[in-house]
């Protein structure tokens, strides 16, 4: 049900969120990225206790309307080079819209994972100070699945929580802090949680090191928690993820950053 990356992204993405109850607060302010933000990744495998160059990523967000509203349109793509391909096909494609306030519009995902070919999309609107979903799944069989959800707390994709996320302040955090937040898919809603693990310096693939926010993905199977992803988002006002180590179902995998532009706010984080 989850892709490799997605937690890259998700991954990379969370940088802590706490349940929230009414429509009001599914909105936030964004203080972390402007339009035009462009990251991009060098991926790596574990293929029998070797590293080898996997592919690459890049994540894109710019400002756009949706239903005529101003918006954000966040784009994260993955590709595998033809040796990754061998060992396992990934071609991931995800685009989220949010308002300029952060309340989540429309996420929609589209994975090719060897042999298998799924698309998901959620559709969001608030009537009467609830938030209602509309799941649609297209099966690696064809089939479709639709379903339709209303919360009273606000629930988000990989995507919006990660844009939403990056705003958020953890200064005061101590080692070991836990933050809990639904998640929504095509098919599902699930329960994770972040946990802080404290901060650490990390060398990009740019060649540069960063102060790093060290930080545990974890998601809720048959009642344990599991980690499906360690990243590493700088120690400033942009948090933008610098690496992440994946936990998959063929092994293990890295991403580097490879370069940056279009970032809001002075990297202090950049260890000179």
């Amino acid at each position: 049900m989850k892709t490799p990356f997605r937690t890259l992204v998700i991954v990379s993405l969370l940088l802590l969120i706490g349940t929230v109850q009414t429509q009001a607060q599914c909105t936030f302010r964004n203080t972390a990225f402007s339009s035009g933000e462009f990251l991009t990744y060098n991926l790596y495998y574990n293929w029998k206790f070797v590293w080898v160059k996997a592919g690459t990523a890049s994540m894109y967000t710019v400002g756009s309307t949706r239903e005529g509203k101003k918006a954000f349109r966040c784009s994260l793509t993955t590709r595998g080079n033809e040796r990754a391909d061998k060992m396992y096909l990934m071609r991931d494609t995800l685009l989220c819209y949010v308002g300029q306030d952060m309340s989540p519009i429309y996420y929609r995902k589209g994975a090719k994972e060897a042999k298998r070919y799924t698309v998901d999309e959620v559709f969001y609107s608030y009537p009467g100070g609830k938030i209602q979903v509309k799941q649609h799944r297209q099966h690696s069989s064809g089939s479709h699945t639709w379903q339709t959800h209303t919360y009273n707390d606000c629930v988000y994709d990989m995507l919006s929580i990660f844009l939403r996320a990056r705003s958020f302040n953890p200064s005061n955090w101590k080692q070991g802090y836990i933050l809990n937040f639904p998640m929504v898919d095509g098919d599902s809603r699930d329960n994770a949680r972040l946990q802080y693990k404290g901060k650490v310096t990390i060398k990009a693939d740019n060649g540069k090191k960063y102060r790093c926010l060290e930080l545990s993905f974890q998601q809720q199977n048959k009642g344990k928690f599991r980690e499906i992803v360690r990243f590493f988002v700088t120690d400033d006002s942009n948090h933008i993820p610098i690496r992440l180590d994946l936990n998959l179902k063929f092994g293990a995998a890295k991403a580097f950053l490879v370069s940056m532009k279009g970032n809001r706010n002075p990297l202090e984080s950049e260890v000179k």
